[in-house]
């Protein structure tokens, strides 16, 4: 009885550093920047949403922490250092099911999750890269792809020197 004890405490112990030894291999922050994900950022304030058509076919819904927000109800730009900016992703698709309740098909709804980008403003420690440091995630990990990251600073580049890198504007 006591070594039969014994031999399940020692399975227990192994699958549990198992576990945390799995939990210590996931990469949590970005290359290139280190952003992470946000804690409780599915709590933060709409910004607004957005649906990409073509290779991404998505519907977006942007959200912005509470320095994000207070920037843009003010239309404060450049952002301060601190606000972060989250944008969610799912594959943009019909809804059969509440199409069955109007004359014609026109209902369309978030499918599966695609990823989570995050921007966070630090004027110092992203003063390469506009002030704004990127990561994305998908299934709570961050994608290690160092030309992703590259690219995320090269798209916003482009933008309005107004909008301070920031594609999203604030839906009223």
């Amino acid at each position: 009885m006591m070594r039969g004890g014994l031999l399940a405490l020692a399975a227990l112990a192994l699958g549990a550093s198992t576990v945390a030894a799995a939990e210590r291999d996931r990469v949590e922050a970005s290359p290139v920047y280190g952003v992470t994900l946000p804690k409780d950022y599915r709590h933060w304030t709409l910004i607004s949403v957005a649906q990409e058509n073509g290779k991404n076919n998505d519907i977006r819904a942007i959200l912005g922490n509470d320095i994000a927000v207070k920037a843009y109800r003010k239309g404060k730009r450049p952002f301060p250092d601190g606000a972060v900016i989250v944008r969610l992703a799912w594959h943009y698709q019909s809804s059969p099911r509440n199409d069955a309740f109007f004359p014609s098909p026109q209902s369309f709804v978030a499918g599966e999750p695609t990823n989570v980008q995050v921007s966070v403003k630090d004027s110092k420690r992203f003063a390469a890269s506009g002030g704004w440091g990127y990561g994305q995630f998908e299934k709570g990990v961050a994608n290690q792809d160092v030309k992703l990251m590259q690219s995320c600073f090269t798209c916003h580049n482009k933008l309005e020197k107004s909008a301070d890198l920031v594609f999203t504007a604030w839906a009223p």
